[in-house]
């Protein structure tokens, strides 16, 4: 009786695939409709689900027996997840932070890669006829020749690029945080840097498995080395989308996300020109300190001075050379260093000042206080209590 008998290898490989087709139906199913980045990472995991299946096939002796006696004419093309997931793992990342994200003609130019991908197999290897494919795939000769070799490691290091191309998005989210936002401390990103730099992991992993193969064609070394470096990201990629499902139950639906698109330009008023207006800002400030609320924003500032949002934050970088995060901080250090040399706060701890005047964050409270002042807050005290 025949028998394909499963290793531990394939059996995560299998996990893996199984994983991510059922991780993307959950999304599907349960996703709000208004929330479009879900659907972009249910695509992204079914996208990577083809990849393990694509790996068993290439590389397991008896998977591969089975598609070339049952799908010959499909083999190779399941392939086409290396060219889907990182760019969808790109639009996730962009619909998370940007609300108004969206799709529009000129993505499809993302879509280049499979288009050549798919005319290269047409080319090299559908060209042939059958029993000749069923050769070149049996012996290992087509997916070690020089030309499918360099489209591979292409391929990989392209999706290297998209996984920096998500790191700096973040990056960019994070700045544009201080421009709305007084605690930017409290939105978590941890977790999403954390899927894309393992993603990263993963994408490195493999572009160096192809970059190894291409250089065993000029030099040589033991092909024991592929074997370690495809297994150990196969388990890398099993622990990853592990990760994902339970930080996602945990992170995704508290988002704070942010515009992509500027308003329109409009003419600037003479009066966001007057350092007089900033002034009369600057008193309201000092008067009825909205700064010490903790969750303070720039749409909830501007309500209460009366400003549209807009305005107020040109006139932040126009006449206070700062964005929101910086404006709405400096009040705060002046309003700790009040505390901290008052004799009548004395019994107060560093910890209860820093709460008190809209901190969340000591590192980020210490951090403010020494650029500012030159002495960490509990310098500054002792300075100014001295005797006292």
């Amino acid at each position: 009786m025949n028998e394909t008998i499963f290793n531990i290898h394939d059996l995560v490989l299998m996990m893996t695939a199984v994983q991510c087709a059922c991780f993307a139906i959950l999304l599907l199913v349960t996703n709000p409709p208004t929330n479009k980045s879900n659907y972009f990472l249910a695509a992204f995991l079914l996208a990577h689900a083809f990849i393990p299946i694509h790996e068993l096939i290439l590389w397991g002796a008896d998977f591969k027996m089975i598609a070339l006696d049952n799908y010959p004419r499909l083999f190779l093309w399941i392939g086409f997840g290396y060219y889907l997931d990182a760019i969808l793992l790109y639009f996730y990342v962009k619909s998370l932070v940007y609300h108004d994200f969206s799709l529009h003609k000129r993505d499809s130019l993302h879509l280049i890669p499979l288009g050549l991908f798919a005319l290269f197999l047409s080319l090299t290897f559908y060209s042939h006829t059958l029993e000749e494919r069923v050769l070149l795939i049996d012996d290992d000769i087509y997916v070690y020749s020089p030309m499918y070799l360099i489209v591979d490691f292409l391929c990989k290091a392209t999706r290297i690029g998209y996984c920096i191309a998500c790191l700096l998005l973040i990056a960019k989210y994070r700045d544009q945080l201080k421009t709305t936002h007084s605690n930017i401390e409290r939105i978590d990103i941890r977790w999403l840097i954390s899927l894309v730099v393992g993603f990263l992991i993963i994408t490195v992993t493999e572009a160096a498995l192809a970059c190894a193969k291409l250089l065993h064609l000029f030099i040589g070394f033991h092909p024991h080395w592929f074997e370690v470096i495809g297994l150990t990201g196969y388990y890398v990629v099993f622990v990853l989308v592990l990760a994902l499902v339970f930080s996602s139950i945990r992170y995704f639906s508290g988002f704070v996300a942010v515009k992509q698109k500027d308003q329109q330009k409009k003419p600037v008023e003479e009066k966001l020109l007057n350092a007089g207006f900033a002034e009369k800002i600057d008193a309201s400030m000092r008067e009825h300190k909205p700064y010490l609320q903790p969750d303070i924003t720039l749409d909830m500032l501007a309500e209460t001075l009366g400003i549209p949002s807009r305005d107020l934050s040109l006139v932040f970088n126009r006449h206070f050379d700062s964005n929101f995060y910086e404006f709405i901080n400096r009040y705060r250090i002046e309003e700790a260093k009040t505390m901290l040399s008052d004799p009548k706060q004395k019994s107060k701890t560093i910890t209860h000042i820093y709460l008190d005047v809209g901190f969340n964050s000591k590192s980020v409270f210490n951090t403010f206080f020494k650029k500012h002042v030159g002495q960490t807050p509990s310098e500054y005290r002792q300075e100014h209590l001295q005797g006292q």
